[in-house]
């Protein structure tokens, strides 16, 4: 059997492909395309002539099958989408499940994402992101989507349709409140442009300038619940009652200070000053390990 490939091409700039992608692309037996058209233009540019065939959302109930036993005659093939990384809002995740399952060996070959772009050029945080593709169409399923993700805490990634966006901005203005955005359009192409700003100006701006071409959303991700007061009196108690549900000290301890958003060594010294005091010069050693 012979190789699957998930080959990253440019989601805007041709430029933006890796050497080792061109080099797949040129010695695999098929490049099964989203659209044939628009791979066609990438080969051109770069000189490869490998046979294309189609493999899209529509076709790929019939076209999987095929394209795996091309695999099992030891065929090569790539699998490339419209843009980015195959499978991620785009076909090719169900031919590559039943790909492993055949045993068929599956390489990705790494490069441009619209998701990821738009992410590190944003300014919002980048530890920790949930990457959610394109909402709902239907305003009632997509507003409960949202409902959904409104207490997300970390950075939110969205792909949608320009002439979604405003409906978009507007039910998240209205579910998950007043946050910052930013708009990344057209990345990495002539006219790319990233907006910075909250939600409710994002629906002022472009209900008065609607927007053109392929759009990459991030939001800011839900404000955490703030942690409650440190009262050490209370604290001790907290550990003690821990402790009489049958729980180790340190456990307790560590259950409170994470609760609390201190350090057990704190939580430590709490429940020192609620136990008897120690003859004058026999202090206590403290044991926070």
């Amino acid at each position: 059997m012979a190789n699957l490939y998930l080959v990253a091409t440019p989601i805007g700039n041709l430029e933006d492909i890796t050497l080792r992608a061109l080099k797949v692309l040129k010695e695999v037996d098929y490049i099964a395309a989203e659209d044939t058209r628009r791979t066609r233009e990438l080969l051109a540019h770069y000189g490869l002539h490998t046979p294309l065939t189609s493999y899209h959302h529509h076709n790929r109930a019939s076209k999987t099958p095929y394209l795996l036993s091309l695999l099992q005659e030891g065929k090569e093939i790539a699998l490339v989408s419209d843009a980015g990384l195959p499978g991620i809002s785009d076909p090719g995740e169900e031919l590559v499940q039943q790909a492993i399952v055949a045993g068929i060996k599956v390489i990705p070959i790494p490069g441009a994402n619209a998701a990821l772009t738009a992410l590190v050029a944003s300014g919002l945080p980048t530890g920790r992101f949930a990457f959610e593709g394109f909402l709902p169409r239907s305003p009632g399923a997509r507003r409960q989507k949202l409902q959904k993700l409104a207490g997300e805490e970390r950075t939110l990634v969205f792909y949608e349709a320009p002439h979604r966006l405003l409906a978009t901005l507007q039910d998240m203005v209205a579910i998950m409140g007043e946050r910052q955005v930013v708009v990344g359009r057209e990345l990495t192409k002539k006219f790319e442009s990233f907006w910075r700003g909250t939600l409710a100006a994002a629906v002022d701006h472009f209900h008065a300038e609607p927007p053109r071409g392929e759009i990459t959303l991030v939001v800011a991700g839900a404000a955490a619940p703030p942690l409650p007061s440190f009262d050490p009196e209370r604290a001790a108690a907290e550990v003690a009652a821990l402790e009489a549900k049958g729980i180790g000290r340190k456990e307790a301890m560590a259950r409170v200070a994470r609760a609390y958003g201190r350090s057990r060594r704190e939580v430590y010294r709490a429940c020192l000053s609620k136990a008897s005091p120690e003859l004058p010069g026999q202090p206590q050693k403290e044991d926070t390990s």
